[in-house]
Order: C-alpha cells, then structure tokens, then sequence
C-alpha cells in the first residue's frame, strides 16, 4: 500500500518523476523493436541461453562468448523496477561488445512481488559469485569484470559497488569497472508512488538498499549516464551518485546523452559506433 501521509496529488506528482511509461508515448514500441532486434542477435551470435546460477526458474543467465580466451566480461542487468522485463530484451547489446573482444552475460532475476528488493540484491549477488567462478569456460577472464545495468539494473550495479566482496569469499576489486544508466540509488521515493503495491519497500529497507547512502566498496571508474530527456528527479539521481563515486575517489564521468527519454538509452547499446557504445568499451580497455 501506498504511505497514508502522502496525498494522491504528491504520489501523482511522484508517478510522473518516476514511472516513465506514463510520459513516453507509445513506450511499448520501444520493447517491441529491441525484442526484434535481440531474436536476430541470438540467432546470428554463439549464446549460452538461461544457464543457472540459482535454484528458481528465473535465476538464469544468457552468456555470448568472446571469440578468444581471456577476454573481459560485460554483464548488463535489464531494468523494469524489479517487477517486469527480462534479459531477453536486451540480447542485442551483446552485438558490439562480442565484436569488440568481451563475453557478455546478461542475468535475470526474480521479480517483486514474489520477492523483495533485498532478495533481488542477493541473486545479483549470487550471480556475480557464479560468473566470477565459471566465465572462463566461456572465454571470459574473471579478474576483468564490468558491470552495467539500466533503471533498476543501475540501482543493482550500484548495490554490487556497495558489496563487501571478501566477506564474500571473492577479490575486493571483483568490479574492474560499473556503468549505471538511468539508476535509481536513493529508493525512499518509490515508496510513495503506485510502485509500491509491488515493491512494499518499509523504510528500513529503503534506507538499506540505497546505494547513495551506503559506503561503496568498488575502486574502480565509473560511468553514470542519464538520458538527456529523463525527468529532474532521474537527472537528480544520476548526478548526486557521480557525486558520491567522485568524493569516495572514485573515477566518474557524468554523461547526459542527447535527448533521449528513458528507453531511448538502452537503444543506442547495440550500435557499435554509439557514443554510450563508444565510452563503454572504453571503459573495459576494447
């Protein structure tokens, strides 16, 4: 349920801040055409398809492997406000990075409200132990991890920034890079919007799943991107967590790309010679 001590008229305010399906026409188009597109790039690339790294149904990872061995390791965590999507979505990022030398995994997750918010940040967790221990079966070096992710997959990769990784049982500078696009780091606000029927966040777990409060772990370059064309409150988001990384000494770029709404920005990963494209595989060396 949504708090009583917001009005409708604040979480109305709030839906439109933070639910970009109710400002973006036509948004399902958006989902139709990366669908397409991500159908051809299983076809046309080597993929692994829902490889487990968990015990439910959608504890499942999608891997396309580098051609060569020891290559470095681009997971992408698909958004949809940890309710909805699936990595399928999102084969066709896979495209420019395998041609640019990486492996690319793409994991899924269980989804709210079957599970919460801490138990999503768990399996991501989870996965990241399996592909640490396993990617070199696929080409992939496990000592060159990179993780990205869009919406609430940004807000995932900034929780594994904030993950102590030795009490883990893995290297503290698991992560040789992050890039969160469209991140929501602070959480609190989704609980006073329509969201939360799905989420049911209590404070106490806002406060605890909010990457921008918590103390971050990763010593590695960062990349906050944003669309151009996103709501104040994403660009709010973006910029106060390319603030943290920065004052935790953190390399960041903040980028702004163009005027791209929410979905705009996930579109431009499988085009080689994209700017976001382009900055990424920098990041990773390619």
């Amino acid at each position: 349920m949504v708090l009583d001590d917001f009005g409708r008229r604040e979480i109305e305010e709030l839906n439109l801040q933070y639910l970009p399906r109710l400002t973006v026409p036509n948004s399902e188009s958006y989902f139709e055409n990366a669908a397409t597109r991500s159908t051809r790039t299983r076809a046309e690339l080597t993929c692994h398809i829902d490889q487990p790294y968990g015990e439910t149904a959608l504890q499942r990872l999608d891997i396309f492997p580098a051609q060569t061995p020891d290559a470095p390791v681009f997971v992408f965590i698909h958004g949809g406000y940890w309710r909805a999507l699936d990595k399928s979505f999102y084969s066709d990022t896979a495209a420019p990075f395998v041609a640019a030398g990486a492996t690319v995994v793409l994991p899924n997750y269980d989804l709210c409200p079957a599970v919460t918010i801490p138990d999503i940040v768990r399996q991501m967790q989870k996965a990241l132990r399996w592909i640490y221990t396993d990617i070199g079966r696929y080409n992939g070096d496990p000592s060159r991890l990179y993780l990205s992710g869009h919406s609430a997959g940004g807000h995932l990769t900034g929780m594994m920034m904030a993950t102590d990784w030795e009490a883990e049982g893995l290297p503290a500078n698991l992560l040789k890079g992050a890039a969160p696009l469209s991140g929501v780091f602070d959480i609190e606000p989704l609980r006073h919007t329509d969201l939360q029927a799905d989420l049911r966040l209590t404070a106490e777990e806002a406060a605890l799943m909010s990457p921008q409060h918590l103390a971050l772990t990763a010593a590695c370059p960062v990349i906050c991107a944003v669309g151009g064309g996103e709501s104040a409150s994403f660009h709010r988001q973006s910029r106060d967590f390319a603030e943290k990384c920065r004052a935790e000494g953190l390399p960041c770029e903040y980028l702004a790309m163009g005027n791209d709404n929410h979905f705009d920005i996930t579109g431009r990963l499988h085009l080689a010679d994209d700017p976001l494209t382009l900055a990424l595989l920098k990041l990773m060396g390619l």
